[in-house]
């Protein structure tokens, strides 16, 4: 079994709220996740402390 964590901080140093920048139309871990799928990893999960990037997930279904 191959699964996947996304760690996916909101207030990362380098460039905050990476995450849920807005690129080409889709929320980054959005984009990371579903390329993850492409690859045939067939858990993953995302690693994060903020409710704002937990809501995406949930809006998603992605397992937090």
């Amino acid at each position: 079994k191959v699964v996947g964590i996304i760690p996916a901080r909101y207030a990362s140093t380098r460039l905050p709220g990476k995450p849920l920048k807005d690129i080409l139309g889709i929320d980054d871990l959005v984009g990371v996740s579903e390329g993850m799928t492409v690859q045939a990893i067939e858990e993953i999960y995302v690693a994060t402390d903020d409710s704002r990037i937990q809501k995406v997930c949930e809006e998603y279904q992605i397992q937090i």
